[in-house]
Formats: C-alpha cells, sequence, structure tokens
C-alpha cells in the first residue's frame, strides 16, 4: 500500500483533548510519520497553534487551532486480530472496568506496547477488541512483568491519573522473589538511577551518583530458606526501578535476566518458575470522577503460587 499525503488541515481542540504537549499530539495525528520529521515541521514552524509557531512542548488549550500541515503519511499498521488466541484472552484478564478506566491484569511475556520489533502489545490488543473507545495507557509495566496495568478512556481521565502519578498519589504495590534472606531494618532502598543504551541498543540501568533520585520502600511478605518474597513499594517510577534496586541490595529477583544472579535463577528454574518473580499486585488511586480511593488486586498467577508452594517457609 503507498503512502498517502493529507493537505493542511486545521483542527479544534476540545477541552477533553486540552493539556496534552503539541508533539504528542502530532504524534496521535500523523501516525506513521517518524519522529524525525514532526520535530522538523516544528522546528519550521509548519505547525501553528492560534496563528503561531510553538514550541515542541507547548501545552494545548481547550479552544486552540491547531494548523497541521500537508505531511505524507504511511499507512497505518493493522491491528492485531481480535480473534488471535494473545488478544482475545485479555478480555477474561479485565480486573475492573467502567466508563472512564479499565485495569488489566496484564500477563508476563506480553509489551505493554508494540515497537523495537514487537509488532503488538497489551494497548493495542485492547484497542482491537474496543474499536470504538479510546485507549490510552496511564503507566507501562516491564514486559516479563506480571499484574495491575491502568488505561483510560478518556484524555480529560488520563490527565487527572498523570497528575496523581506525578504528584505520588497514586499506590503501587508488587510481590517479588528475590535472593537471600532480606533484612527486616531493609526497608527503604534510595538508590539513584540512570539510564543507559549500550552499543548493541539494549536499554539498561545503573545505579549512579549523577543519577535521577529513586526511592522503593519494601516489606517482607515471607522468608524461605531458599530466597525471600519480598513486597515493592515504588515511591519513584523509574525504568526498571524494583529490579535494580533489589539488585543494589544484594538481593536481585529470581529470573532476573538482565539484572538477576544466575545460580539463585538456575535454583528457581528447578523449582518450575520459568519467568521474571516479579507482579504488580495491587494498583490504588482517586477515581477522576468522584475522587473516591479505591483498589484493584491482581491475583498471583498459578504458576508463580506454586513455585512458592515448593519452597521451605522459615
Amino acid at each position: 500500500m503507498k503512502d498517502t499525503q493529507h493537505g493542511v488541515r486545521w483542527l479544534d481542540i476540545s477541552d477533553d483533548a486540552a493539556g496534552q504537549r503539541i508533539d504528542n499530539f502530532l504524534r496521535t495525528q500523523l501516525k506513521g510519520v517518524p519522529k524525525s520529521m514532526i520535530y522538523r515541521i516544528l522546528r519550521k514552524g509548519e505547525v501553528r497553534v492560534n496563528k503561531k509557531r510553538i514550541k515542541p512542548d507547548y501545552k494545548l488549550q481547550g479552544g486552540d487551532l491547531v494548523r497541521v500541515p500537508p505531511v505524507r503519511v504511511a499507512p497505518p499498521s493493522d491491528l492485531p486480530n481480535p480473534n488471535l488466541g494473545q488478544v482475545n484472552q485479555l478480555s477474561a484478564m479485565i480486573l475492573y472496568e467502567d466508563d472512564d478506566l479499565l485495569v488489566v491484569n496484564k500477563p508476563a511475556g506480553m509489551a505493554v506496547h508494540g515497537g523495537s520489533g514487537i509488532s503488538f502489545g497489551v494497548i493495542e490488543a485492547l484497542r482491537s477488541l474496543r474499536e470504538k473507545e479510546t485507549l490510552e495507557l496511564v503507566h507501562r509495566l516491564d514486559r516479563e512483568t506480571s499484574g495491575c496495568l491502568l488505561v483510560a478512556k478518556k484524555r480529560s481521565v488520563l490527565r487527572h491519573l498523570n497528575t496523581q502519578l506525578r504528584e505520588k498519589q497514586m499506590k503501587k504495590v508488587y510481590l517479588a522473589l528475590v535472593k537471600g534472606e532480606w533484612s527486616k531494618l531493609n526497608r527503604s532502598v534510595t538508590a539513584p538511577l540512570k539510564k543507559q543504551v549500550l552499543q548493541s541498543g539494549e536499554r539498561i540501568v545503573r545505579v549512579d551518583s549523577e543519577g535521577k533520585a529513586s526511592e522503593t520502600r519494601f516489606k517482607i511478605r515471607q522468608r524461605f530458606a531458599e530466597g525471600t518474597l519480598v513486597q515493592a513499594s515504588p515511591v519513584t517510577g523509574r525504568t526498571h526501578q524494583i529490579r535494580v534496586h533489589t539488585l543494589a541490595a544484594g538481593h536481585p529477583i529470581a529470573q532476573d535476566e538482565k539484572y538477576g544472579d544466575m545460580e539463585f535463577s538456575n535454583a528457581m528454574r528447578k523449582q518450575g518458575l520459568q519467568r521474571l518473580f516479579l507482579h504488580a499486585e495491587t494498583l490504588s488511586f482517586y477515581h477522576p470522577k468522584n475522587d473516591q480511593w479505591m483498589t484493584v488486586e491482581a491475583p498471583l498467577e498459578e504458576s508463580l503460587q506454586l513455585v512458592l508452594q515448593k519452597l521451605t517457609k522459615v
């Protein structure tokens, strides 16, 4: 299929679309256009808001009139077939839903969105099941992490929930099986984290004094002779934060291929563990419509429960 080129478009910004940056707005309007081109047309002044040039970080307001210049757009990639097994199973994994949002129990091994060689993720799968709905990710989970993933159905709801994330009002609790005996005195890890991209293109996070301030709070859920099941509550939301903070504490997570301990992971594999033992157990937030505090819980999948049952409690 050939690329298509649109003429100049003038778009009115509704109150529901207000608050998002112009560069992010253009990415939704110009699907298939590289980010580099979007920033190029912004720099050249081809995008105008109320007939004025704007910077990429300009935040749209209700009533703004946006000029979108002619841009050659690649045809949109098809959403995954809703009958595909991996897609269809998500319907049964929705933990909570109303007119404004939904929480899905993301399966381990499934990315939250497509890209970097991944044809589709949770959000594309949900969109294929709900073609008439507007669905946007509120936050992310690592591909190998399972559990509570929050999705907004309206821009206004997305903004409200993003504000809660930014102001650290939203609470997340994860379960992780880690190496060794976690000390009850080790209640918080505050090592600063810095993201790096290796020559191979792999993204990795290191503890670095020049990194971003980060904090994860820990509680012991259950001690085992083979390791410790800990509850991890991230205060900040850095990439791979829990995984790197447990490693910094000397207790890497079982089956973590990037930050783990091979000997410990092999021992847990013999107990039947086939994936990273990190699960987003609960997600708590204020509902955007009524400000009611609510908590959604994702049950631990059976395969992880079976592993725990094989371990020796202390």
